[in-house]
């Protein structure tokens, strides 16, 4: 990971910017080189440089969607979210739930045309399982697969993850506990294979050179300018590539909001998912401006190894002094839902009802009614004293975290006065998108501006991420009740068991303070009518592997 960041910040350095122009209406023709020469080529703005672009490395929704043009997995996910067949044309369970077998389609190929097969899926799981590559899914994708804990231990070797290869086209998954979702878990982006040779070759340099980013998905890599965009091209040795209508995606990376919006007036964007927060109410009633509910938090991560974070006290007090309701409808501008809970709506429970209605009594944690935040401030003062810092009285200076994005900035200003009534000094550390979720993972940090989009509608996307260990835990939470009952969760197969043991794991974290809840998330983004045959999903991505552009 280390050298991968600095051979990034090396190619960022010696790239020039884009440049956007203002202009006429998105109803314009595109002006792309492609666009003009005949080619059908779909551009759109989904973030900045990703970090990494390296399927078990990355741990970013924007990253994960770019990946998702390129790779493909196991199962797939369809337009109402059923798993579907995807490499593997069919998959079976056994009857104790303990094996589960993929039988891979024929013929399959890598986007240089050499044969992809199950012994494929073997090296990737095991290289994802391996503590060398630093995985931040591996916990998530991999936890309950045979023997992946003493591997992450350093007790087994990689090579012992229970996954094999009897034939070319059959590849055998053995759990070491029940997962009832773990076609969902096929499905998920980290899972997808890559190619042993060219990653052995070029080590982690494989996923930035497009010449060397092989891949097996609809799409490959052909051109990646950082600071300007990345270009994938149609794959002729896509296994469904007569189905594939586009032949090419260009991905802008545009940072700064405005300049995505002028990308996309002038037509050189067909969609853009950075919309400049000011230009919210001018946006309203388009029929091309979109909201979507998302199933995701933002949440506030506080680095709980470091004083003063690793007081229960002081964390419960920097999360009391937050009006959400203000946060949420004034801060967001109502584009976001103010969180009393860490899991929010759309998640199911046991019995198919809202986990988050069934949480706590069916009452939040925290309270968002406005009427409460007084009572809350209050509170927290009073737990700032009992802490040691009466009115703040030798609290150190601390820094918050942050991309200069969207609602980040204008939150982050808001901390410092929320956080100011508690007698509390902080500064705010502006920085890149790629350098803020490599600074988080590596808990080099204080407080930060974090949030998760679940990866399957199970609450252990979610919860998996606080677990001692897990690589994204980017607060380093850790506490021995709640892991007890994640283990619980994670063995039991009896549903009722699990999901009481999944509420009771939400009840600790919360009266912990394990992290801040702020919002729930919305996708809000700019798309026009031309794009057809692409959708959205509400884990928030863009699915535009089968788009078509209409004349």
């Amino acid at each position: 990971m280390k050298k991968l960041a600095a051979l990034l910040a090396c190619v960022l350095a010696l790239s020039l910017g884009l440049t956007a122009c203002g202009g006429s209406s998105a109803s314009g023709s595109t002006t792309s080189a492609a666009a003009t020469s005949g080619e059908k080529q779909l551009v759109v703005q989904l973030g900045p440089d990703p970090e990494t672009l390296d399927p078990a490395l990355n741990s970013a929704i924007d990253g994960a969607n770019m990946i998702l043009f390129a790779f493909d997995t196991l199962l797939g996910v369809d337009e109402d979210l059923n798993v579907v067949p995807a490499l593997a044309e069919s998959w079976e369970e056994s009857e104790d739930g303990m094996t589960w077998t993929f039988h891979l389609r024929e013929g399959l190929k890598w986007s240089d045309g050499s044969e992809l097969n199950a012994e494929d899926f073997v090296y990737s799981w095991q290289r994802m399982a391996d503590p060398e590559t630093a995985a931040p899914y591996a916990e998530t994708v991999l936890g309950m697969v045979k023997n992946f804990n003493e591997i992450s231990t350093g007790e087994m070797e990689p090579s012992e993850l229970g996954v094999s290869a009897p034939d070319a086209n059959t590849f055998v998954v053995e759990l070491g506990q029940p997962c009832t979702y773990f076609d969902k878990i096929a499905s998920f982006v980290a899972s997808s294979p890559v190619q042993q040779e060219t990653v052995e070759a070029n080590g982690d340099a494989w996923a930035v050179d497009p010449s060397t980013y092989v891949s097996s998905g609809a799409f490959m890599m052909t051109e990646w300018v950082p600071g300007s965009h990345i270009t994938y091209t149609k794959n002729p040795n896509y296994w469904d590539a007569d189905s594939i209508k586009l032949d090419s995606i260009k991905c802008l990376l545009i940072e700064d909001m405005n300049a995505a919006l002028s990308a996309y007036e002038t037509g050189e964007a067909l969609m853009i998912k950075s919309v400049p927060t000011e230009e919210m109410a001018s946006l309203e009633g388009r029929d091309d401006f979109y909201v979507d509910p998302l199933l995701g938090t933002y949440y506030i991560s506080l680095q709980t190894e470091k004083e003063p974070f690793n007081n229960r006290d002081v964390r419960e007090a920097l999360s009391l002094a937050i009006d959400r309701d203000y946060v949420a409808n004034t801060i967001m501008q109502g584009t976001y839902s103010p969180a009393g809970n860490l899991i929010g709506p759309g998640i199911t429970d046991a019995d198919g009802s809202s986990f988050m209605e069934n949480a706590n009594g069916g009452e939040e944690y925290i309270s968002t009614d406005p009427a409460d935040f007084e009572a809350n401030l209050e509170k927290a003062k009073q737990l700032m004293a009992d802490a040691g810092y009466p009115n703040g009285e030798g609290f150190p200076v601390i820094e918050y975290l942050v991309n200069d994005q969207g609602y980040h900035k204008a939150l982050a200003e808001y901390l410092q006065k929320a956080w100011g009534e508690l007698g509390i000094t902080m500064e705010v550390k502006t920085a890149e998108w790629q350098s803020v979720t490599a600074t988080r993972r590596a808990g080099d940090f204080d407080t930060a501006r974090n949030g998760w989009v679940f990866d399957y509608n199970d609450p252990s996307s979610m919860f998996d991420l606080f677990y001692t260990g897990n690589g994204n835990n980017d607060g380093k939470y850790s506490n021995a009740e709640y892991d007890a009952q994640m283990d619980i969760s994670r063995t039991t197969t009896d549903v009722e068991e699990r999901f009481a043991a999944l509420h009771k794991a939400e009840d600790i974290i919360m009266a912990d303070a394990g992290m801040i809840p702020v919002a729930f998330y919305n996708d809000y983004y700019l798309q026009s009518d031309k794009i057809t045959g692409s959708w959205h999903s509400p884990y928030g991505y863009w699915y535009f592997q089968y788009a078509d552009i209409a004349e």
